[in-house]
């Protein structure tokens, strides 16, 4: 759910309109597709809330864990479906997800959310991984604004305050990646087996921002403004580098940078996120600063592009190698983040970004056959295989989203 900030409008011409016009309705019907793929496939009716893991094809392992990540955005989803359009059957699913992540994910001894359960919801991994608490956080407080249910809003207030006592360093500011069940430190951070094994983490601190921003809606608490503050101070001062406009991923306990890794579909996700959690605490000096940075980090962006408008996965300069794949979520990412580009400037290239990308995901990511979207294609055009259609990470969080956002903005 966005808020109700306006954003810059500039004049639109005919074609501009017809343009927005058909695609706020490709994405209204893909929105439906989307959730009607989660409502159809992914309900476990066997051991209750939804199947850890199923393929392209649809087949399901029914045996597959259950991931905290994946079960949060599947409530955020339907929750913000529900809140774009009310909708029972939406409705409804949100609130079998909200059961199910309290009845097995919330840990009521020590707090926050485990990192996965097994497929008959018992405690698999009990790792406090902040990125999934703050998913947690992200959608508890969609799914008060669905729901209306003040023990939501609750819980996603006291999960704020676990994260703030818990994760947050006092003395040099950002968030520490991971802890043991019981808050204690480990030697494992790492948010999966790719990640640099570090204290301090572009991703989780994205996130974290993200869920801060989307609490602030339902209680816009001066402490939590703050936070929201330095988070976006953190970014400038250390996630974003200065000359490059790309983000940088890693970073130990006192902001040495440990990576020069280039992720394209963090990067233009960063903008829209980092200018959107500025609007919603009304800090106008820090909304003409984040415009300017969007820009420069979506240019950036640019660099990442295919000529058939899809966005690439990562670069590694170190040795000038591209990784040549077109994951989802990285061109979910990328038709958000254009668009607001084009919203901030006025200027037609990065709406033509946009909907190039619309246009590439639609001809290459989404799956006709069997629904929902393929988590991406090689370079050669083809399929990627052994990826999951849902899985810990393959999630309808980032597809919705897009889908959600563009047509708010649109409207």
């Amino acid at each position: 759910m966005t808020d109700n900030t306006p954003r810059p409008l500039h004049k639109l011409s005919t074609e501009q309109r017809t343009l927005l016009k058909n695609y706020k309705t490709e994405l209204s019907s893909e929105l439906s597709n989307i959730i009607a793929y989660w409502q159809k496939y992914t309900p476990d009716e066997v051991n209750g809330g939804f199947l850890g893991k199923i393929d392209n094809d649809n087949h399901v392992t029914p045996d597959a864990p259950k991931g905290s990540v994946l079960n949060a955005r599947i409530l955020w989803s339907f929750s913000a479906a529900c809140n774009l359009k009310p909708d029972e059957a939406s409705l409804e699913m949100a609130n079998r997800a909200y059961a199910y992540i309290n009845a097995h994910f919330i840990d009521e001894e020590f707090g926050g959310v485990y990192w996965s359960v097994d497929d008959k919801g018992n405690m698999l991994d009990t790792k406090k991984q902040v990125y999934a608490s703050a998913f947690t956080l992200y959608a508890l407080s969609e799914y008060y604004m669905a729901s209306g249910l003040a023990v939501v809003k609750d819980q996603a207030i006291a999960l704020y305050h676990l994260l703030v006592d818990k994760s947050y360093d006092q003395h040099q500011t950002g968030y520490m990646e991971a802890f043991a069940r019981d808050w204690q430190p480990i030697n494992d951070l790492r948010l999966s087996a790719k990640d640099a094994n570090e204290k301090k983490t572009m991703n989780t601190h994205l996130h974290v921002l993200e869920a801060y921003t989307n609490l602030y809606r339902i209680w816009p608490n001066n402490e939590l403004k703050k936070q929201i503050e330095t988070l976006i101070d953190d970014f400038c001062d250390h996630f974003i580098d200065a000359e490059t406009h790309h983000l940088v991923l890693f970073f130990d306990e006192d902001w040495n940078r440990k990576s020069d890794m280039i992720s394209y579909g963090h990067d233009i996700e960063a903008t829209w996120l980092l200018l959107e959690a500025a609007e919603v605490i009304a800090d106008q000096s820090k909304v003409e600063q984040i415009k300017k940075i969007c820009l420069a980090i979506a240019d950036a962006t640019v660099t990442g592009l295919d000529t058939d408008g899809g966005l690439w996965y990562e670069y590694e300069p170190a040795n000038s190698h591209l990784i040549k794949e077109k994951h989802w979520w990285v061109q979910a990412e990328a038709m958000v983040g254009f668009y607001n580009a084009w919203q901030i400037s006025g200027d037609q290239k990065y709406l033509d970004l946009c909907i190039n990308n619309w246009i590439f995901v639609k001809t290459k990511i989404l799956d006709k056959q069997n629904g929902e979207w393929f988590w991406g294609i090689k370079d050669d055009g083809s399929i990627m295989p052994s990826e999951d259609k849902v899985g810990l990470w393959k999630c309808p969080y980032h597809n919705s989203r897009a889908c959600i956002e563009i047509i708010k903005r649109i409207n």
